[in-house]
Order: C-alpha cells, then structure tokens, then sequence
C-alpha cells in the first residue's frame, strides 16, 4: 500500500497528477465536494450562528467509504484540491468527514498541472485555511437562506416550482430592465452625408460630413449645394498613434473572448478550459488576475525573440483591476509556452490556441500605427468632409492577436491614398442617407458577465453557473427574433444629378442574445417590489466584498450572518402575508362583440389572453399565446385574434384539417394526429396547401420502410439523432450507415445488435413474471417490470436476489441496499 494519498477533486487531474509521483504515491479523487447542505430541509440553523448541516450524499457515500479507507492504510494524507474557496471547502470537508488526522494531514495547491508544479507544491505544505472556508460558508449559507426562504413565497405568490437565487435574480433583472430599455426607445432620425473622393491618379477614397440632418429637406438641399462644386484638400494632419495588448486571460475575459471569435457558451468555456487545465495544458481557469508569474514572463520572453525577434518582446504586469482578487495568483496561460498548439479534440485545441495568443501579446511590443486626419473644403459651402485613415508602421503584438468587441463599429478607419494639402479631388458621389438610433444592445452571455463583473457581482467561480441557472429555470431563453423590414430613404448625387430612392433594411433581428421570458418578467418585478434590497446591484456587490474580507480574515461570517438575516427574515413574512398573488396581469381593452374586459396574465400552462372576469354570470373565455408573442408586448387585436383558433383549413383525404396553438407552440391537427408547424411558422398564414404538405411529409416519415419478423420498422429523428423502431424498440443509427438509404441488410444488422447489446444486459430475469434485471451505467443494476423501473446500488449482488426480494422493491420502487445476497430497505 503506497505510503502516500493525494485526494484530487477530478478523476481526470488524478490520472495527470498519478503519471508525476512514484510509487509511494496512491492518487484518489473526491468527485468534488463530497458534503453539502442537504436538498430536503434548510439545513443551516439560524438560532445557532447559522451553523450549517452537512450530509454526505447518498451517491457519494462509496466516494466516501473507499477514500476512508486509503486513507487508513497512509501514513501522510495530502489534500490537493483547487486553490480557490471551493477547493478550500472540499479539503475542509475531506479532513471532517474521513476524520483525518492533523498531525499526518497536508493541505497543497497549485495552479497548473506540471511536474514542476506539483512537485513545489508538496515540498511546500501548509494547512487548511480556515478563512477561505468560511468565505465559501458565508456564500453557500446566504444563498440557502436567500433561496429556501423566497422560493416557498415565489409558489404562494405568483406559481408553483418558482426558485429565487442571490446572484441569479439580479442577472435576470439586468436582462428584464434591458428589454424595456428597448422596448421603450423611440428611434431618432438623421440623414448621414458620405462622399466618395477620387485623387489625380485614380485613386479613391470615403470622406464623411461630422454633422447630421434631421429632416430629409435639409439633407436635400445640403446635396443640391454640392451640385458643380470645386473640391481640394484643406488640411492634412498626421499623427503617429500606437496601440497596446490585453492582459492575459481572467476568467471573465475568457469567457467574452471564446464568445466572440469561437461562439462558445460561458458553460462550454468553462467546461473546455476545466478538460485543458487537468491535462495539464492550462493553468487554473478560475482567476480574476491579470498576473503572470516570473517564469511565465521569461518563457514568453524566451518563445517570442525566438519565434519573431527581439524586437517584438516588451514583458509587462498588468494592474490588477478586480478589487480583492483571490481565486487564484495568476492569470490563465498555457503551463508550456514554447507549446503553439497542442493536439487534443478540436475544441480544446481552439481555445488553447486563444489562450496562447493572448498570453504571447500580452507580452509584445505596442503596435505603431500613422494615423491621418483629413480635411476636405468645397468652393459652395463652408461645410468640410472628413477622412481618417491609418497606416500600421509596425505590428507589435499584432502579429499574433487582436482582441475581439462586442458589437462590430459602423464605419472603421480605413487606407487612405497619398495626399497633399491643396489637391484638388474630384467628387465622383455623394449620398444623404436616412438612418436610425440604434436601440441598447439586448445582452449576449459575454456581455452579461462583462456587466456582472464591472458592477462587482459574482465571482470567476459564480458567473457560468448564473447564466446556466437562469436559463434553466425558464427566466431567461436564447432569442430568435427575426426581425422586421423598415424603409428608409436615400438621395444620391452623381455627375450632377439628384435622385431619391427607397431602401429597406432588417431590424430588431437579435438571434441568440437572451431575452426574458414572461415568467422571468413576473418573478423579477414581484421581488423588485418586494426585496428591493436583495436585487439592489450595490447590496449584491457590496456582500460580493463581505465575502472577499471574509476570506483575507477581515470579518466574521457568523457576525455578518446575524446583521443579514434580522432585515431578511421579517420581510419574507411580511410579504408573504400581504402581498397580492402576482400574475403579471394586463387590462388590453374592450373586446367590441361582447363588451367584456380583454386581459393578458399568467395562467396554469403559460401566459394566456383572457375575455371576461370570474364574477361574471358567463364564465371568461381563454386563448394561449404564440410562442413570439408577451404579456408586455401583445396588443388587443392580436389578442382577440388568437380566439380564431382553432382554424378550420379544409378537408383532405376525406378528413378535417385545423391548426391551432397548443402548450407546446403552433400546430396543424389531422385524423387525431397533431403535427408541429416549422419555427418561425405563423399559424395565421398557414393554408390547406401548407397544412396537407405537412401531413404528407409527417406520413411518409411513419410509413414502414422495411419489415423485420412480420413486424414494420420505420424510421425518424429525436434529441438523440436518427433512428429506426421496431416492436417498440428504438435503434440508434450512427454515421456508419447512410440514414437517407437504409438497405435491408443494413436494418437487419442494427435490430440484430441491439437484440445482443439487450440480451448481454440481462443478467437475472423471471420470463413467467415479465421481470429482468440488467446491467446499468456506474457497475449497477436496474430491476425491470415493464415500464417500472429500479436502481439497486453499486454492492448489491444481484446472483443473490430472491423472487420476493426484487417484487417487494417492485412494489415499494425503492433501491435495493446492502451486501451480498440480502435485500433490506434503507
């Protein structure tokens, strides 16, 4: 038995850190925290300084068992789990729980993977420090209160399986406050004046006019003034301009920039970067420093007169900018930066190679540019263009990256041709273009960390989590708005010629930028109303800051407990005694055939207009809302539109044809069959035509393509990519086969697999009883009747099942626990 137990948090980072110690090394993993506040009951007593109640979870108590006993047989337990709180909190929870003992107990960090790395750590030990423990106490503790306390007001109040988190009901509150901000703009118009230029040798080049117009006479007549006019260059200013690279990665710069240029989600990031990290490519990838060790700076330096000259190196620090900065001491890099690339799955090795430019930049010379301002003066007016080109004189850090933005600028600064004072130009076209105030941008999940992190809410560790959160939940959904057409008017002035044109343009089109959704609206403005403090930004920041003097042993989390929950606590109770039940309601108006009240609310499956009210003799009626349409933005027409539905179309094949709108979006009803209409469908447009092209092709995808033992098999496609059925069951058919041209051997040989996969599942069955039991994921088993199902745990073994044993736990649908060949309950 090796000597030596090192307990990681990943099995993954154990395999990694395994290859670097000898053999008096044994390197077990804890899968994260192995105890937590329990899921059924609060779990924190407020009467007792808010003393937390951890349990080991039921799937983590054989975790539990076999680290229990390595670390019996060890003489030194080395707890390695991740520098920040969290990993704090796991080695604080591995020596409680596996009651280690101090004297043969070492607590090591690190922030990257390496040899090295691993090796300096366990030369260096130090025990567990207490005060990240109870900052990540102090987190855990407040968002089970806030949590366990709003979310039983939220179901009382507005609808059942509603949960209110800290940071999370913030982040909805930027989206929701977002939304209205656009909501509520009214664009403002001006005409743009640009003028296209062209030198003595034919050489052309864009100027525009600084001031705008704001009536389309004004923009007329500016153009008319032009007409037969002498243009020359009035000045020509040059200026030497340079620019300088990002810092290295932060968690959150990560995030925006793998957004940007790779179109990642923050949770994919994150994921990808946590697979980098374990194999040791990446150092640790939750960080708000902008720091590179000195090794890391001399291995740039190193990598960068070697890969492009001395010239290109410049080492910098960067000023750290988030205040109270702890998660880790250094910014994300790769461990090896002589590595450019790296050979690992396709997505890994896109970001390692963000990662890698980013850090190598950071390190670079500035980059120098020539920047040209001109000025252009016509002989009709005392109006002057202007153009602003720029010249890279040399590339610096520019070589290698140029940091992304969120939204693309309008007009960039281009080349410019030589140009001398006095020259005369020829004007070959000048137009006056309507535009447009643009609306605030609706956030993307870049830019909503971007916001969290400069409002100081959330913390590298916290900000893929709240995005996932949010949308999970419901609150917030990814957009699909198409957008709408808008004219616009254009007047053109060439060779002395005034024409105007109408032009017409896509706008509002916002794909994949989040926008709330009418529950997220609801919820947020009822604790708006109600918590105002709670979803104040300063009061989340401010605790943010709580924490962060927490963890450097500035304050007392008990103390900072106790001040939080004496306002919380009376104010849950208050609110849910008087407040009103929140539907998020809306009085549209008058429906003009029957005189009765038009509403919008909330209603059991989702938003729903409403005509009527309950006191009335004649009960309300009821319509569902498109998926497109909102309680905030639905008018009263198409409101009382939606009580056209079901739409009767016409017959086919004998039988009536509908479309109607159901909880699961539009669709067309046919012969008892309900078949969905396309995205973006609008089930006010559709026809018969329409409607029988759907049933046609709904039809030919359930015919049989082929029988299989007198029984049909057909074929479609699910969450899970294409498959056949057959007797009910369902086949998977991977990328060996061609899914548009299945041959009969082909389904002959995918039911005859599955029929052996299933079979060689079996592993005990009672035929006469309809009951099996088979393998399942982890080493376990599932006892089978139909379609009952039950997990029996990991030691159970199964060869010593009785009959009655697996009908009482059929019966009961409770896991079958214990050792070999004895069934006992719980």
């Amino acid at each position: 038995m090796a000597k030596n137990l090192v307990i990681v948090e990943s099995p993954a980072k154990a395999k990694t850190i395994e290859k670097f110690l000898g053999k008096d090394y044994k390197v077990a993993s804890s899968y994260g925290h192995i105890s937590d506040l329990p899921s059924k009951e609060l779990g924190v007593d407020v009467t007792k300084d808010f003393k937390p109640k951890y349990i080991v979870s039921k799937d983590k108590k054989e975790v539990v068992k076999n680290l229990r006993s390595l670390a019996s047989k060890a003489d030194t337990v080395w707890l390695a789990s991740d520098e920040d709180r969290e990993g704090e909190a796991i080695a604080w929870h591995l020596a409680e729980q596996l009651k280690l003992d101090r004297s043969k107990t070492k607590r090591i960090v690190f922030n990257a993977i390496t040899r090295n790395a691993i090796l300096k750590a366990i030369e260096n030990p130090r025990g567990i420090d207490y005060n990240l423990v109870n900052a990540q106490q102090a987190r855990r503790v407040l968002d089970r209160l806030v949590g366990y306390e709003l979310s039983p007001v939220l179901w009382k109040k507005i609808k059942g399986g509603l949960s209110a988190g800290r940071v999370q009901s913030v982040a909805v509150r930027l989206i929701v406050e977002r939304e209205r901000e656009i909501n509520r703009f009214t664009p403002e118009v001006s005409f743009r004046i640009v003028a296209e230029f062209r030198t003595a040798e034919g050489k052309t080049f864009k100027a525009k006019l600084p001031k705008t117009f704001g009536t389309k006479e004004e923009a007329k007549q500016f153009l008319e003034r032009n007409t037969g006019a002498a243009f020359k260059v009035a000045s020509l200013e040059t200026k030497p301009a340079r620019k300088t690279p990002a810092p290295p990665f932060t968690t959150s710069t990560l995030q925006q920039e793998a957004s940007r240029k790779l179109y990642f989600s923050v949770s994919r990031t994150m994921n990808i970067a946590q697979r980098l990290y374990e194999a040791g490519l990446i150092t640790y990838m939750r960080t708000d420093s902008v720091n590179l060790s000195p090794e890391a700076s001399e291995a740039a330096k190193a990598e960068i007169k070697q890969a492009f000259g001395e010239k290109y190196s410049k080492p910098r620090n960067f000023a750290q900018k988030a205040k109270g900065a702890q998660e880790a001491h250094e910014a994300i890099r790769p461990t090896d930066i002589s590595r450019h690339s790296v050979s690992v799955e396709r997505d890994q090795a896109r970001l390692y190679d963000l990662i890698w430019k980013r850090t190598i930049a950071s390190q670079m010379s500035d980059a120098e540019l020539e920047r040209t301002n001109v000025k252009i003066e016509a002989d009709t007016h005392k109006e002057l263009f202007t153009a602003t080109g720029e010249v890279l004189k040399f590339d610096g850090f520019l070589k290698v990256y140029i940091e992304g933005t969120d939204e693309e600028d309008e007009e960039q600064d281009g080349l410019l041709p030589a140009l001398e004072k006095g020259e005369v130009l020829d004007n070959t076209v000048m137009t006056a273009t309507q535009r447009f105030s643009r609306a605030p941008y609706r956030y993307t999940e870049a830019s909503l960390v971007k916001k969290l992190e400069e409002l100081g809410i959330g913390r590298p560790s916290t900000y893929a989590p709240t995005i996932s959160t949010i949308q999970n939940r419901g609150y917030i959904e990814k957009g699909s708005i198409e957008g709408t057409e808008r004219k616009y008017t254009q007047f053109t002035l060439r060779k002395g010629e005034l024409q105007e044109k109408t032009l017409s343009e896509i706008t509002g089109a916002d794909k994949g930028k989040m926008v709330p959704t009418d529950i997220g609206t609801i919820v947020n403005d009822f604790l708006v109303t109600h918590f105002e403090n709670i979803l104040d930004y300063n009061f989340t920041a401010r605790v943010e800051q709580n924490f962060d003097d927490i963890a450097s042993g500035e304050e007392d989390w008990t103390l900072m407990m106790k001040e939080f929950y004496k306002g919380f606590h009376p104010q849950v109770k208050d609110v849910e005694e008087n407040a009103d039940r929140e539907r998020g309601e809306r009085i549209l108006g008058t429906d003009p055939e029957s005189g009765r009240q038009v509403s919008v609310r909330l209603g059991r499956f989702g938003p729903m207009v409403q005509i009527g009210v309950a006191e009335e003799e004649e009960k309300p009626r009821f319509a569902s809302l498109l998926p497109e349409q909102t309680i905030e933005g639905i008018t009263l027409e198409e409101a009382l539109g939606l009580f056209e539905l079901p739409r009767v179309l016409g017959d086919f094949e004998g039988k009536p044809v509908e479309v109607n709108v159901g909880r699961f979006g539009p669709y067309v009803r046919y012969d008892n069959g309900f078949i969905s209409l396309d995205k973006g469908e609008d089930v006010f447009d559709v026809t018969l035509d329409r409607a029988v092209e759907l049933i046609r092709a709904k039809q030919k995808a359930d015919a049989p393509i082929a029988t299989y033992k007198g029984k049909d098999v057909t074929k479609g496609k699910g969450r899970f990519g294409p498959f056949i059925k057959w007797d009910g069951m369902f086949v998977n058919v991977n990328k060996k086969y061609d899914f548009d041209n299945l041959s009969d051997d082909d389904i002959t040989e995918l039911i005859e697999d599955k029929l052996k996969k299933e079979a060689e599942k079996v592993v005990r069955e009672w035929p006469e009883e309809g009951i099996r039991i088979e393998k399942a994921r982890w080493g376990r088993h599932n006892i089978i009747k139909g379609r009952s199902k039950v997990e029996l745990s990991k030691d159970v073994d199964v060869s010593g099942l009785e009959l009655e044993d697996v009908k009482k736990r059929l019966e009961e649908k409770k896991p079958v626990k214990g050792k070999a060949g004895k069934a006992r309950k719980k």
